[in-house]
């Protein structure tokens, strides 16, 4: 069957090593004219940019799932939310804080990145994306109940001290909480709600598509549901063997323009 709409994760997948969409990316997909939703783990404002590198005017999908929305005249426009509640935010915020204090922590409500303090994975964040976190205390942040918690971010190059904290948070045994490692790097919290799969649902449903004329691109343990609610899972080079075997197709790495390589050669 065609395809006839295109899933996409950014950070190790559409976006290269440098954060930024290539312009062998844009043309292939462009050259496709078919429709495209990000899905990303990322917060909308860190999205702006390929959005706008790609000229997409329809709804996309932030935090994992836990915010489709559209960008028109330069502003956010919320269709579907699914936040972390208030006090499950103020006692993981805690709990990492207390037990992990060594371990880059930040947090993302719609709008805004917040941290408490700038360490070495903030400025690497900052880099990456061009964004600059507000510093603010959790406590005082999350106060306010109008500032909703979309996700806790946790970063570290110490792999092992990053399992270690998926393991923790794990056992808590909160049934609310999505806890998913992004890359190796990168350790979120969201709303057990926030399923890149409930994004893609919401997307199906609102276009009324078939699920046999999708097709994703990704390469994390994030984008596994993604994956499981499209036709066709083209995975990326640079993914863990375990996350290319449930692929349709293993593609070029992000670095070598994997997605437009796939649109070229697979579909």
């Amino acid at each position: 069957m065609m395809i006839n709409y295109l899933f996409s994760d950014l950070d190790g997948t559409l976006l290269n090593p440098a954060g930024v969409v290539s312009q062998t990316n844009i043309a292939a997909i462009k050259a496709k004219e078919l429709p495209m939703t990000l899905v990303s783990a990322r917060a909308p404002i860190e999205m702006l940019a390929p959005i706008k590198a790609l000229d997409l005017t329809g709804p996309q999908i932030a935090f994992n799932g836990g915010l489709v929305f559209t960008y028109e005249d330069n502003v956010i426009k919320p269709l579907q939310i699914h936040p972390l509640a208030q006090q499950r935010a103020r006692m993981l915020l805690a709990f990492v804080s207390e037990t992990f204090s060594d371990v880059s922590l930040s947090c993302y409500t719609q709008d805004n990145w917040y941290t408490e303090r700038i360490d070495r994975g903030v400025l690497a964040e900052q880099a990456l994306t061009g964004q600059s976190p507000i510093i603010t205390s959790y406590e005082q942040l999350l106060a306010d109940e109008d500032n909703a918690c979309f996700k806790i971010m946790m970063m570290s190059l110490d792999v092992e001290k990053l399992s270690q904290l998926a393991t923790a948070l794990k056992q808590l045994d909160y049934q609310d909480i999505s806890v998913k490692l992004s890359g190796q790097t990168y350790l979120e919290v969201t709303s057990k709600q926030a399923q890149k799969s409930s994004g893609i649902a919401f997307i199906k449903d609102y276009y009324h598509l078939e699920t046999a004329t999708t097709a994703a691109f990704g390469d994390g343990e994030n984008d596994l549901p993604m994956f499981e609610s499209v036709g066709t899972a083209i995975v990326m080079a640079n993914a863990m063997p375990e996350i290319q075997r449930v692929g349709q197709w293993v593609t070029k790495s992000n670095a070598e323009d994997g997605v437009a390589h796939a649109l070229k050669t697979y579909l």
